[in-house]
C-alpha cells in the first residue's frame, strides 16, 4: 500500500500495479446501507484476476443524516462491518487491494431520505442542488469529526486495506472547502486554511482512530471549474496542509462541477490538477477523468502526471477492460 512504500517505488511499478478503480456509486446496497448480495457480485467481477492493483469501494455514509441516495453503503454503526468483511475478504481474494471511502453528503442530502434538514456549513444555497441547509454550529462539526473517525475505525475493522476521505463532488467536506458554500465568519470559514479547519481536524481524529500504519486517502475536489469558487492555487495550499497532517495518497476529482467538466475531454481532463499538485506534495496522487486507453494511461505516468491512474466508467461498462489494458502493455 502506497502508506508504507515510498512514491518513488510506486513509480517503478507496472501499470497493472498503478491501475486503480476510484470510487463510483452503483446504488446496489440494501434500503438499511448493508453490502447486498448485488454489491458483493459486482466488486467480485470487477476484481477479479486483480488486473486492478487497488479498488476503492463507493462512498458510504458516515450517519444518517449524510445519507446521499436510498441504496447508498453505510459505515455508521457496528452491524454493517460483518458485510463489509465479505466485501473486502471478495477483493482480496481475488488479487486486488480494497480502501473504503466514507462520506456525509451535507446539504447535498435530502430530507425525504434521511429523515433530517439538510445542514453545511453555512445557511447558503447548494450550488448543484440549490437546497439552503441549516448551519453546523460548533458542536455539530464536533459530532461529525466524532463520526467520520468512527466510521474509519469500523472500515479497518472490516479489513480494507485504507480509508478514504471524501472532499470533493459538492459533499460536506467540499462545502466546508469552497467559498460558494462557506461563508462562515469563524474559524472554519474565511481563507482556505479556515476552510480546511475541519479537514484537518478529521483527518487528525481518523489517524487517532486508525492508528500510524492504516493508509488514509483523501479525494481532493480541487477546482470547482465555477466563478467564485476553488481553484488549483487553493488546493494547492490545502494539500500541503493535508500532507503535513497525515494524509498518504491524494486522489483528484472535481469540486462543485462534479467529475465531470463541460468542455474539459480527452485522457486524464484532470491532469492539469494533478500536474500542479504534483508540484507540492511528496505523496501519491490519483488521476482521474476520461481514461479510456491503456497506452494514453502509460503517457500520463510517464510524463508524470500521477503516481496512480483512475480509470472509472471504462472498468464500469466492461469488466474486462483492466485485464486487456494489462496484457496490451
Amino acid at each position: 500500500m502506497p502508506h508504507l512504500m515510498s512514491t518513488m517505488k510506486i513509480r517503478n511499478l507496472t501499470l497493472k500495479n498503478r491501475l486503480v478503480m476510484p470510487p463510483m456509486a452503483t446504488s446496489k446496497s440494501g434500503r438499511d446501507g448493508k453490502v447486498s448480495q448485488e454489491i458483493l457480485d459486482y466488486y467480485d467481477e470487477k476484481s477479479q484476476g486483480g488486473y486492478i492493483g487497488l479498488i476503492i469501494i463507493e462512498h458510504s455514509f458516515i450517519a444518517q443524516s449524510g445519507k446521499a441516495n436510498v441504496n447508498q453503503l453505510s459505515a455508521a454503526d457496528d452491524s454493517m462491518i460483518e458485510k463489509l468483511n465479505d466485501l473486502a475478504r471478495i477483493i482480496h481474494q481475488n488479487g486486488s487491494k480494497a480502501v473504503m471511502q466514507i462520506n456525509h453528503a451535507g446539504s447535498a442530502g435530502s430530507q425525504n431520505i434521511t429523515g433530517y434538514e439538510p445542514i453545511g456549513p453555512s445557511a447558503a444555497a447548494n450550488p448543484r442542488t440549490g437546497g439552503i441547509p441549516r448551519e453546523l454550529g460548533r458542536e455539530d462539526i464536533i459530532e461529525l469529526i466524532k463520526r467520520f473517525a468512527d466510521a474509519a475505525l469500523r472500515v479497518k475493522k472490516a479489513g480494507f486495506d485504507g480509508v478514504e476521505i471524501h472532499s470533493a463532488h459538492g459533499y460536506l467536506l467540499n462545502q466546508f472547502f469552497s467559498p460558494l458554500s462557506n461563508r462562515r465568519a469563524d474559524e472554519y470559514g474565511g481563507d482556505v486554511r479556515g476552510r480546511i479547519r475541519m479537514h484537518l481536524e478529521v483527518i487528525k481524529a481518523v489517524r487517532n482512530a486508525v492508528g500510524d500504519s492504516f493508509p488514509i486517502f483523501l479525494r481532493l475536489g480541487a477546482s470547482d471549474y465555477r466563478e467564485g469558487g476553488t481553484t488549483i492555487e487553493d488546493s494547492k495550499i490545502a494539500a500541503r496542509e493535508f500532507e503535513r497532517a497525515g494524509v498518504d495518497v491524494l486522489d483528484v476529482s472535481g469540486g462543485f462541477c462534479g467529475y465531470i467538466v463541460p468542455g474539459l475531454t480527452g485522457q486524464g481532463y484532470f491532469s492539469p490538477l494533478t500536474a500542479a499538485l504534483k508540484q507540492v506534495v511528496s505523496i501519491p496522487v490519483i488521476l482521474t477523468g476520461g481514461i479510456t486507453d491503456a497506452k494514453a494511461a502509460e503517457q500520463l505516468l510517464a510524463e508524470g502526471k500521477a503516481d496512480l491512474i483512475g480509470v472509472g466508467r471504462a472498468i464500469y461498462k466492461d469488466s474486462g477492460w483492466a485485464k486487456r489494458a494489462v496484457e496490451s502493455l
